[in-house]
């Protein structure tokens, strides 16, 4: 094997291109859409809007078990966004960091819970989207494009007063800031999701019945706090954002 040769496309490799095992594509035009990733994306998405359809159908004021449990998980998305955002501003911004939330962890959780090998398909096989770094970077980018509105829509033009506080010698450290903040929140879901998948498999293949399933059990409350960390820094990011910079 030529490792020269190896290393140089590694290194001229677009983050886009990073994946593991072999997937499913399917090309549009000149377009490449991942198969895998779309199909399970959308089937989370379903569930997701089943789940919400039945909970809220029938609205009563003494509620029943699917109220309860529908209540239970708003209290908990508003009260991630009233602490990072603060109880006059978050209102607004609860739909989308419910949406972000429900969405990781449906994701998360289909990877761990489905037996996707099960199903066969002309190539490569289904996953959980979030350990695709494709997903993980758009959810990110969508967080940075949502505390750049926040700022600026509070905070008009004075938004960018940030940049040079407390002291201009900063400004390329807090430039710099604005790009590790994506980087971080995209790679650390999609490593922690391909990592935990990687392990549940090796354990499937070495030991079949009875081993893997406490992994299991563990890489579902790491899925679940994953998604949390996404969502509660997602919320702090916008936060921070909407702070006063324009009344300085």
């Amino acid at each position: 094997m030529d490792y020269t040769k190896l290393a140089e496309i590694f290194s001229f490799a677009p983050v886009s291109a990073v994946e593991v095992g072999k997937h499913l594509y399917w090309t549009i035009g000149s377009y490449k859409l991942h198969g895998q990733v779309f199909i399970v994306s959308w089937l989370v998405i379903a569930i997701l809007i089943t789940i919400a359809f039945i909970g809220t159908r029938k609205l009563d004021k003494i509620p029943g078990k699917w109220q309860n449990f529908m209540e239970f998980i708003l209290e908990f998305l508003q009260d991630i966004a009233k602490n990072q955002i603060g109880e006059h501003e978050y209102r607004s911004w609860v739909p989308y960091i419910a949406t972000i939330f429900l969405f990781i962890l449906g994701s998360n959780w289909a990877g761990a819970l489905i037996p996707w090998k099960l199903i066969h398909l002309p190539e490569g096989e289904l996953a959980a989207p979030t350990n695709d770094i494709n997903t993980t970077v758009a959810l990110s980018l969508l967080t940075s494009m949502a505390y750049f509105y926040a700022g600026l829509s509070k905070n008009g033009l004075g938004y960018f007063m940030r940049y040079i506080e407390p002291t201009p010698v900063l400004l390329p450290i807090n430039i710099l800031e604005d790009f590790t903040k994506p980087l971080s929140l995209s790679f650390r879901l999609f490593g922690n999701i391909l990592a935990d998948e990687l392990v549940v498999s090796v354990f499937t293949l070495l030991v079949p019945i009875l081993i893997p399933l406490p992994v299991m059990i563990l890489g579902l409350f790491a899925s679940s706090i994953q998604a949390l960390i996404f969502s509660t820094l997602s919320a702090a990011y916008i936060g921070e954002a909407m702070e006063g910079h324009g009344d300085h």
